[in-house]
């Protein structure tokens, strides 16, 4: 895991267009992800990814009190392979060096994927809510 840089935006843009990319159909509408601003959120040192070429990475910014997690993405034919656990683990130990006890995130209710995913990493579901064309379903995790 490294933080990226600007060289990496097109890679970053790359990994998460390919991730998310299945669920603009299933959505109805295309993925916060997808239309997020890469090249600010690397110069803010909110991205960092794993692989080269990256095959995953993570997109995260430090709030008062907990660690936000705003993307997660793997190119689909790293599936399977530890990347994206690789990416929840550098999470958490990235919020326990910023001295943060949580870490929050979200995801659309129609990733069904994720649903599975995120439990199996001790996160869970606090509410669901709707906010415009996007029905989400919001998660934390507590760090001991």
């Amino acid at each position: 895991m490294r933080p990226a840089v600007a060289a990496d935006v097109p890679q970053v843009k790359a990994v998460i267009d390919a991730a998310f990319e299945p669920y603009v159909e299933r959505i109805g509408v295309v993925p916060v992800p997808m239309e997020a601003d890469h090249a600010a959120n690397v110069a803010a040192g909110r991205v960092f990814v794993t692989g080269e070429p990256v095959l995953g990475l993570v997109v995260v910014e430090e709030r008062p009190d907990h660690l936000y997690l705003d993307i997660v993405a793997v190119r689909p034919e790293a599936h399977g392979r530890g990347v994206g656990g690789r990416l929840l683990r550098f999470v958490d130990a990235h919020a326990r060096a910023l001295g943060l006890h949580e870490i929050r995130l979200y995801t659309n209710s129609m990733m069904w994927e994720n649903q599975k995913i995120y439990p199996r990493y001790g996160y869970e579901m606090t509410e669901r809510r709707v906010t415009g064309p996007y029905d989400r379903l919001h998660y934390r995790k507590r760090l001991g």
